[in-house]
């Protein structure tokens, strides 16, 4: 593999833009805002979502979808809601059995589908992977060391994906569980909400542990049901993103439960953002899937009751700690 197309011109996608040029590919981003086509290509620097970060001149942007139609490799790396659109939108120009490597970490809310799901009625000709794991956008365009999942049922395309954009400081390691790998990314968001109303609302360290683990455990359930392994949400897609978002200010879905903690109203919490908060959206749709699997989520479904408005902080925490004495599952 010598090109990569990435589509989505946020943090994320930026961050992936240099992992990929570092590996050696040649790269075009497509973003939807002029703006960033512009400094990409003129100042090579995303000011508005990766502001400070230099960017390798080689990475070329476009706001032309066909500009990316001849590249080895697709990352999407639009957010979760947004991610049928941007598939719609390329696939007149997607070749048969082109790789399509999911980044985005999410439940879309009109269907209750998975990632994939989405791909495979958008793009059927597409060969998937999803890539997940603890992995802050900053940090990763600086070149420091990451260590992520990238799942593809096929074990040949998933090393060849994995040789092609791994590096020293970007290091994926394979997995065959897409739908483990989508759940830990898509739950840990909604978790990393409830922690930060945790931290915000001052209730301590034992309690954000807690959170934590029982939460995994919800996670876990999730995955299992649909079909997943408990190994692979125990790995760094799961786990290990759960740790990561659930214990930084710099996670954006934490810093919405830490204002929502503090006493703000979402809209508060949400204004002046530029990036997305996937686990707002994604909230209402794991409780709805979990109900429909008919498992046990109390923690998401909280997160989801405060953000629809059904619930305040205060009765939602009051409603997890009455919740009965039960064995550790």
């Amino acid at each position: 593999m010598r090109s990569a197309g990435v589509i989505g011109g946020g943090a994320w996608g930026t961050a992936l833009a240099l992992v990929c040029s570092r590996a050696g590919l040649s790269v075009t981003l497509w973003a939807r805002e002029t703006e960033v086509v512009a400094g990409i290509n003129n100042d090579h620097e995303n000011a508005i979502f990766l502001p400070g970060i230099s960017l390798d001149p080689a990475v070329r942007a476009t706001g032309d979808m066909a500009d990316l139609a001849e590249a080895d490799l697709i990352l999407n790396v639009t957010p979760a809601q947004h991610l049928r659109g941007s598939l719609a939108a390329f696939a007149p120009h997607a070749r048969p059995g082109v790789p399509m490597l999911l980044c985005a970490k999410g439940v879309e809310q009109a269907s209750l589908k998975l990632m994939t799901e989405v791909l495979a009625e958008t793009l059927p000709n597409a060969a998937p992977a999803v890539l997940s794991g603890p992995s802050f956008a900053g940090e990763v365009a600086r070149g420091l060391p990451t260590a992520v999942t990238l799942a593809c049922p096929d074990q040949v395309l998933g090393r060849a994906l994995a040789e092609a954009i791994g590096t020293p400081t970007f290091r994926p390691y394979l997995a065959a569980d897409m739908i483990g790998a989508e759940i830990g990314g898509s739950v840990k968001n909604v978790l990393a909400i409830a922690c930060g109303i945790v931290e915000g609302r001052g209730l301590g360290r034992s309690a954000h542990a807690a959170l934590i683990t029982r939460g995994f455990a919800e996670m876990s359930r999730m995955a299992v049901a649909l079909g997943g392994e408990a190994e692979t949400v125990a790995g760094l897609c799961g786990l290990g993103d759960l740790v990561l978002t659930c214990s930084s200010p710099q996670s954006r879905n934490m810093s919405v439960g830490l204002a929502l903690g503090a006493g703000q109203t979402l809209g508060e919490a949400l204004a002046g953002k530029v990036s997305v908060a996937e686990g707002v959206a994604s909230a209402p749709a794991v409780r709805l899937l979990a109900a429909k699997l008919k498992v046990e989520t109390p923690i998401c479904e909280a997160v989801a009751a405060i953000l629809a408005g059904e619930a305040d902080v205060d009765e939602a925490i009051a409603g997890l700690l009455s919740r009965p004495i039960r064995t550790e599952r």
